[in-house]
């Protein structure tokens, strides 16, 4: 991603609109629109700004590449990493977005999802319908290895629930989080935009019907310690 896309993913993963990150920058709202939309860029002041605001360097903020957010440690190694994401991604498939093993819910009108291969247990559990929020977790042998936190709406009757899982299905290791960062079948689209590894990450879904915004969800999370 480029710098006006970071900033627009940045600033919605944390709920803010334009006018809130102008106020917190002390700037003016046209300056943001203009950094958002590539016709203006901020100084380094606003630069380090940011970076505070938003817990990210500066150097994932000027480089047009994946950078990682501060690091966060853990007790993981990268073989052991990458077979966590390699489950998720199974789990991911044969749960809600499979349409498949829902257990009892563990909370009054929630819904649970659990898959379970080896040593692995994923847990997915959410309350709401068309405004709803809910957290999945990875463990392996009963210890809690990675977390994600997500809360969305439905903005439109157009939405697609069918859609939405079809898109979460396509997830691949290089965005392992939610659904890709692009998909589309028929008049839906689907756009991910993420900041942020598999340690520490915050991100933005969203769903657009015949180009009209459907569905949007935000979502953070990453390893546990």
């Amino acid at each position: 991603m480029i710098f006006p896309e970071k900033l627009v993913v940045l600033r919605k993963s944390k709920g803010m609109t334009q006018e809130d990150l102008a106020s917190a920058l002390n700037v003016s709202r046209q300056a943001v629109a203009k950094w958002e939309s590539g016709q203006g860029y901020p100084d380094i002041g606003n630069l380090i700004s940011i970076s505070s605001l938003f817990n990210v360097t500066v150097d994932y903020l000027v480089k047009d590449a994946d950078c990682q957010t501060r690091p966060v440690s853990s007790d993981l190694d990268r073989s052991e990493i990458d077979e966590l994401i390699d489950f998720r991604l199974l789990a991911n498939r044969n749960t809600y977005a499979g349409f498949s093993n829902e257990i009892a819910a563990s909370r009054p009108s929630a819904h649970d999802y659990k898959f379970e291969q080896g040593d692995y247990t994923y847990i997915d559990t959410y309350v709401g319908g068309e405004i709803f929020s809910g957290e999945e977790a990875v463990f392996h042998k009963g210890v809690a290895k990675y977390a994600m936190n997500y809360c969305g709406r439905v903005l439109d009757e157009t939405f697609s629930g069918d859609f939405l899982k079809e898109a979460l299905r396509a997830a691949t290791a290089e965005l392992p989080y939610r659904g890709p960062e692009h998909y589309s079948s028929g008049e839906y689209t689907y756009t991910c935009k993420v900041t942020g590894d598999v340690s520490w990450f915050q991100g933005y879904e969203e769903i657009f019907h015949a180009g009209k915004k459907v569905y949007e969800c935000f979502f953070h999370g990453g390893l546990m310690k």
